[in-house]
Parts: C-alpha cells; sequence; structure tokens
C-alpha cells in the first residue's frame, strides 16, 4: 500500500474546528463564508504566507490583526479608513482572526458579515497565533502517504517494518512489545513530509493502539502493556523489511560485510532500509535491535565494515613483500 496524497485546499470550517479548542477561538462574524477555501496554489501565487499580520499590500491567506493594526485603523481619516477596510476583506481571505479578545471595531464585524468572510476573535497574542496557525497548515497541507507495515520506535527511532503477508511483521512487533520498545501504527501506518529530509509517522485514528496477529486476532497494546508501549507518533528513520532467505541474494563477500543495506525512497525522502532473511530458529526482535544499534553507530560516523576492510588493507601492506 503506498497512496500518495498532497492536499492542497483547506476551507474555513475545518480550520476553526481543527484550532478553536487550543486557540480559544469564537466566531463573531461572516458564517456563511465557513466553506471559505484556503488554497495553497493560490497562495503561492499571490501571497507570501498563508497567515501572517495585517497587510493589505500583499495580502495573507488568514489575517491577523492585533493592537497595532486596530491603532493603524484608528489612526486614519473615515474616508481612508473605509477604503482600508474594504480593501481587506475584497482580497477574500480564508479568515481574520482578532487577538487578546480584544473589541471588534462595528466596521470589520459588518463588512464581515456583508462579504461572508470568517471573522474570528482569540485570547492568544498575535505571535502565538502566527506560530501555532502556520505550523499546523503546514502539516494539514503537506504531502502524506500510507505505507504497508508495521510502524514501532526501537531505541528511541522510527522503525518501519514491512515485509510480505505472513512475514512475521505483527509477531516480530510483539515480540519488540515485551521487550519495552513501543507501537505507533500497525497495518497501514501515515507518513507526512514535515521537511524536506524529515518524515513523521504516525496512526489513523481507527487503527489507534491495535496490533493484528495471526491466530490471536486484534490486540489492544495499550491495555495489555500500558500507556506507555504506544506513542502517538515518531520520525521515520529506518525501514527493516522482512524476506525469505531464499528469495534473496546475499552471498556475495560485501553484503556478507555490509549487510543487505539500501535506500528506500519515501515521497521525497531518501529512508535507510536493511532487509533481513526470515528463516526457521532465526530471533528476529535481537536481529531488529542489533540493526538499530548498528544505524545509530554509522549515523555517528563508526561503520564497523569499513573499519574491517581498512583493517584487511593494512594487513596486506604490511605483508606485502614489494
Amino acid at each position: 500500500m503506498n497512496a500518495e496524497v498532497a492536499r492542497a485546499q483547506l476551507v474555513a470550517r475545518e480550520i476553526f474546528e481543527a484550532l478553536a479548542g487550543r486557540l480559544g477561538l469564537r466566531w463573531t462574524a461572516g458564517r456563511k463564508g465557513e466553506q471559505r477555501p484556503l488554497d495553497i496554489g493560490e497562495s503561492q501565487q499571490r501571497r507570501p504566507s498563508l497567515v501572517g499580520y495585517l497587510n493589505i499590500i500583499y495580502p495573507n491567506a488568514i489575517q491577523i490583526v492585533g493592537n497595532e493594526e486596530l491603532r493603524y485603523l484608528d489612526g486614519l481619516d473615515p474616508r481612508q479608513r473605509w477604503d482600508t477596510v474594504a480593501k481587506i476583506f475584497g482580497y477574500r481571505p480564508t479568515a481574520v482572526i482578532v487577538t487578546r479578545d480584544q473589541s471588534v471595531p462595528d466596521d470589520l464585524q459588518r463588512t464581515a458579515e456583508e462579504t461572508g468572510t470568517p471573522l474570528w476573535v482569540s485570547p492568544r497574542r498575535g505571535h502565538e497565533l502566527l506560530t501555532y496557525l502556520q505550523y499546523h497548515l503546514a502539516r494539514a497541507l503537506a504531502r502524506s502517504t500510507t505505507l504497508h507495515g508495521t510502524f514501532m520506535e526501537v531505541y528511541s527511532i522510527g522503525v518501519l517494518i514491512t515485509g510480505e503477508a505472513g512475514a512475521g511483521k505483527s509477531e516480530l512487533a510483539l515480540e519488540l512489545l515485551t521487550r519495552g520498545h513501543r507501537l505507533i501504527a500497525d497495518d497501514a501506518p501515515e507518513f507526512t513530509q514535515i521537511a524536506p529530509d524529515m518524515l513523521d509517522g504516525s496512526c489513523p485514528p481507527m487503527l489507534q493502539d491495535l496490533l493484528e496477529v495471526r491466530g490471536l486476532g486484534i490486540l489492544n497494546v495499550r491495555e495489555m502493556f500500558g500507556h506507555t508501549a504506544v506513542k502517538r507518533n515518531k520520525y521515520l528513520r529506518l525501514i527493516v523489511h522482512l524476506a525469505e532467505a531464499g528469495r534473496i541474494g546475499g552471498d556475495d563477500g560485501m553484503a556478507r560485510l555490509t549487510g543487505l543495506t539500501d535506500f528506500r525512497h519515501v515521497l521525497d525522502v531518501e529512508v535507510p532500509q536493511i532487509t533481513i532473511p526470515v528463516a526457521p530458529g532465526r530471533n528476529l526482535a535481537v536481529l531488529v535491535e542489533a540493526a538499530v544499534r548498528n544505524h545509530l553507530l554509522r549515523s555517528k560516523g563508526i561503520d564497523p565494515a569499513q573499519t574491517f576492510m581498512d583493517r584487511q588493507a593494512h594487513e596486506m601492506r604490511r605483508h606485502d613483500p614489494s
């Protein structure tokens, strides 16, 4: 399963419902504009950012109106103020937010109602609204994909365990849970590209806390192992792929030194992948733990295979009669 989604649009109602509790938003006018879109394509062409302080020259998709903006409007003569307010709402922002529970001027409220522009009020300060809205909108509009596998936290890093059906992914996850590691998502973890080189993995709400193990059915990991056995999200750092020993190569000398390592492209990110041959009697949990520890060492510049090859080359030079 690898379904990539790039969401290009949100509407005002979705943004309000997602953030009303966190930011204390109250909808004071313009309710008929609840379906007004925040279109990322349009914003990239016409606006420098999706959200920002009041700007009538390069308008933002969501306009924040704080103390200084209200003082600026109060300093204009009636005609200038009317023109400015008309221009603000004429750009059809997705929403206008007034900070610090300030009293909303009548002309702003009236114009928002007439133009169907959502007008919200928040007790938060402007920079708090700006920071959180930028974070939320960036994540909500980011590219995402769903991969087939079991996503876990092993030794503090996010590890996606993949393999064909019946390879033993869920059984391996269960063994890792008993060894103190944590489950993030089974079967269909979702990954969002939150930075050029960073993927954040999480669990769909329907699958939260659940692990399917053949023969046992669906298990509730949180209830069985406690709250600390489940984690909400984690950055993807390593993929461990389980494959039948007879279906993969790896008998050549270099593979025996370095392991079956490769990279897998997920969205625009290259994720290190190691393939572990599955065969009767192999302790996969121990092998995964060793793979993660080795990956952590390599990320610090410690490469055991390279160390061995350097030693070998040194010995060959030392015994070379020429």
